[in-house]
């Protein structure tokens, strides 16, 4: 087994779980007493949160490369990213090691291949759904993306960064969410991506009959497959 050098702390609130699914999935794999082997870097969310509406990506870059470089050091054998979002730095952060970073759109993209998703929502923070550096990763894959309104588009946004990111769930933002990913599915969406990885905390499939993808799980889950050396499924 390799192991999977986590980046996380954006929030730490989704980082528990990816070390809960990475755990997960090994013992599934393995069983019996198995786990996975994981180093963990977490980054303070305040000093990158403050960086990205300031719009400074270059001095988010510099942290997480640093953070990468520490995880290279401490053994890693691959770089799992545990955010959507700075997957905008996710070049820099790539020429600052040696080892491979799982991309989670360019993971995203291809369970959504294997479904035969041609058209696909995508909830995220406004960086995440505004920005090209995620829609392109997914566009490069033959995937057209639909987003939300502008009004939409701030509602899920101050959700992530007032509530989720700081653990609060409430009723209200969760029947806002379902009411948004069913507007899209109105717009041609065949289903929607879960692109920030604090979504999954709010919003389930239980919830809704449009398919969705929440890309906390797939990255995990391919990470795993990764580090057992089956590639990626």
């Amino acid at each position: 087994m390799k192991t999977i050098g986590l980046i996380g702390g954006m929030s730490w609130e989704s980082t528990q779980t990816y070390y809960r699914l990475v755990n997960q999935h090994v013992r599934m794999a393995l069983g019996g007493l198995h786990s996975a082997r994981v180093v963990l870097y977490s980054v303070d969310f305040a000093d990158i949160e403050a960086l990205q509406h300031q719009g400074n990506w270059e001095a988010t870059a510099e942290i997480l490369a640093a953070a990468g470089s520490a995880v290279e050091a401490a053994g890693a054998d691959c770089l799992v990213l545990c955010t959507n979002t700075m997957h905008k730095v996710a070049e820099p952060l790539e020429a600052a090691v040696s080892i491979p970073l799982l991309h989670i759109a360019g993971a995203t993209a291809r369970v959504l291949q294997r479904q035969g998703i041609a058209c696909v929502g995508l909830l995220g923070t406004r960086f995440t759904m505004e920005q090209a550096f995620y829609i392109e990763r997914l566009q490069r894959h033959g995937i057209e993306v639909v987003v939300p309104t502008e009004p939409q588009r701030e509602r899920v946004h101050t959700v992530i960064y007032q509530e989720l990111c700081l653990g609060v769930v409430k009723a209200e933002a969760k029947a806002d969410y379902l009411e948004i990913i069913e507007a899209l599915a109105e717009r041609g969406a065949q289903g929607v991506i879960l692109g920030c990885t604090e979504i999954g905390l709010l919003v389930q499939q239980a919830d809704t009959p449009v398919p969705l993808f929440d890309t906390t799980e797939i990255h995990a889950e391919q990470a795993v497959q990764w580090a057992l050396g089956h590639g990626f499924v």
